[in-house]
């Protein structure tokens, strides 16, 4: 049975606008994004050329207004489109979630000037951001960043280091979280800077096991110079912002992780029905077919609570421990998932010749960006119990 035939995921989608929107999206990721993946991830290429295609169809700015550029859809019907992104190349799906969240600080909390300054070019212009919140000696603990903003007449010096930065070298634009007061979540600003912006410049991107194709790397800030303008929301109001742009975050990369699950399903399906041993297709042995049963079901439980999580944002009800559960379960079963897939394929799911032990290598940081799944476990204790006595 042709793989297009039975993969078909029923959409859950409100409108006629948003099927289209979504076939568009399929269409794309499975033509011009998908038959590169391999090869590219391969040599590590960076696919800019896939980020001006989205851009251009209007893909990356789907939760954002349309007065700026967006396509101004509920986070249900764009956590949708990136997991179909995602299935086809995760390097793609977790681009367009970073460039998304690198935009919630301008458009959930900047003035009316300085979204029409600075958006639609972010939405709609071909531009590509980065997020700049986690620093060398400050990971999970963001409040402990030491990147520091100093007030000079009209305008802000920031200088320090920001780490694990995706798309660090290759963005046009990054919200930076710099700390302009004294220690501690309330010292902490957020600034939005150019990324050609004089003493602004990146390391080598870093030597990781998977998503080869997305540069992850450390920016240096020497003396940067941004006016006041480019400030954010108040003066030490950066970290709330912060948590704010996470939890909407943590529901991309639960997409991002459901979509690359989906395709490690996919595979191992196929594989099933094609491989032959004792004279049989081994997808007629029970012990493979429950495998097959428990991915499918991991894949389908993550994706029902991501947009359960997401139909919370969309209603303006608070969400934070629905993103965290959805961010854990959903990356979790990634990591199974993809683990399942190479034992289907055997001694071949081991080699790079088929895509399931790159699925597997990139499942694994899924389990850490947007704050590890330690972290998420300790904010979904918080809210059953309250903050930890110390």
């Amino acid at each position: 049975m042709p793989a297009e035939i039975r993969r078909s995921v029923e959409r859950d989608l409100p409108s006629e606008e948003s099927r289209e929107l979504i076939a568009l999206v399929r269409d794309i990721a499975r033509k011009e994004i998908a038959p590169h993946a391999a090869a590219e991830e391969e040599s590590g290429t960076f696919p800019r050329a896939a980020f001006r295609l989205l851009s251009d169809a209007g893909l990356l700015g789907l939760p954002y207004a349309a007065e700026y550029g967006g396509g101004e859809q509920p986070y249900t019907v764009y956590l949708q489109a990136l997991e179909e992104l995602a299935a086809a190349r995760l390097t793609v799906g977790v681009g367009v979630s970073v460039h998304v969240l690198s935009c919630h600080a301008l458009a959930a909390h900047g003035t009316k000037e300085q979204r029409a300054a600075w958006l639609p070019g972010m939405l709609s212009g071909g531009l590509l951001g980065s997020y700049c919140l986690s620093e060398p000696t400050a990971g999970s603990d963001a409040a402990a960043l030491g990147t520091k903003a100093v007030r000079d007449g009209e305008d802000w010096v920031l200088t320090g280091t920001k780490a694990w930065i995706t798309h660090g070298g290759v963005s046009d634009f990054c919200t930076v979280l710099a700390r302009s007061g004294g220690p501690g979540a309330k010292g902490v600003t957020a600034y939005l800077v150019p990324a050609d912006a004089p003493g602004l410049s990146a390391a080598p991107p870093e030597r990781k096991m998977g998503l080869k194709g997305s540069p992850t790397a450390q920016l240096h800030f020497d003396g940067v110079r941004v006016g006041d303008e480019r400030r954010i929301g108040a003066e030490g109001e950066g970290f709330s912002l912060a948590l704010d742009a996470l939890d909407a975050g943590r529901l991309g990369i639960a997409a991002c992780a459901v979509g690359l699950a989906q395709a490690a399903l996919d595979a191992a399906v196929d594989w099933a029905a094609e491989r032959r041993q004792f004279g049989h297709p081994i997808g007629d042995f029970q012990g493979l077919r429950f495998l097959l049963a428990d991915m499918a079901t991991a894949v389908e439980a993550g994706r029902a609570l991501y947009l359960a999580a997401a139909r919370r944002k969309d209603a303006g009800l608070p969400y934070t421990r629905q993103a965290a559960m959805a961010k854990l379960l959903c990356t979790d079963n990634a990591m199974k998932v993809t683990t399942d897939a190479v034992q289907v394929f055997g001694g071949y799911g081991y080699t790079s010749d088929f895509p399931v032990e790159r699925y597997l290598r990139e499942a694994k940081v899924l389990q850490i960006v947007e704050g590890t799944n330690q972290v998420q476990r300790m904010v979904i204790g918080r809210h059953l119990l309250g903050p930890e006595a110390r």
